[in-house]
């Protein structure tokens, strides 16, 4: 199915669905239906975003850390809805969905319910969109994941650095430092 269509099904089903379903995702030829969040991950999506927009707000770039956003590919038949983006606040100007182009980083939250989703099916999709940094926050285990440095390989593009770390180390999304002491676990 082209992604035209697969993008107009998801829409419909999102129009169709349950209160509790929050958003659509795509993923080749995958329809991701994603429900609402608990608190304690919004917690830690809320403190994320809070931290990171301090520092880019000394960024002449003009970047925010910005959560609710869509970013889409159609060109690789990806459409995600990461729990937090890094990207210029221009971007939200125009469009339905950010560019991958103008996304300098993402995080996930992992969730109870759907952990394959971070760790497979965006750990894919990220850096076939080419977005430069991921950030895999997991509160089930206290534990974290940078990837960046997309590149290509036989079965497609991959993230070419992994750096693991625990909960209370402060890590680098690129440029940008986050202290990871005020997260939460399940």
């Amino acid at each position: 199915m082209d992604y035209a269509r697969m993008r107009a099904v998801a829409d419909e089903l999102a129009a169709h669905a349950p209160e509790d379903v929050w958003a659509t995702e795509i993923s080749g030829d995958e329809i991701i239906m994603m429900m609402s969040p608990a608190n304690l991950h919004e917690l830690i999506v809320y403190r994320l975003a809070k931290h990171l927009d301090r520092q880019l707000e000394q960024s002449p770039l003009g970047l925010i850390a910005h959560g609710g956003a869509d970013v889409e590919d159609p060109a690789s038949g990806i459409k995600r809805r990461p729990d937090v983006m890094v990207f210029p606040e221009a971007a939200l100007e125009s469009g339905e969905a950010v560019h991958p182009r103008d996304v300098t980083a993402v995080v996930e939250v992992v969730s109870k319910s759907n952990p394959e989703n971070d760790y497979e099916g965006k750990m894919r999709d990220y850096p076939t969109m080419g977005i430069p940094y991921y950030l895999i926050i997991d509160p089930r285990t206290g534990t974290g994941l940078v990837l960046s440095a997309p590149h290509s390989t036989p079965e497609g593009q991959r993230y070419s650095t992994r750096r693991e770390f625990r909960f209370g180390e402060s890590v680098r999304l690129g440029a940008y430092g986050i202290d990871t002491a005020a997260f939460p676990t399940y």
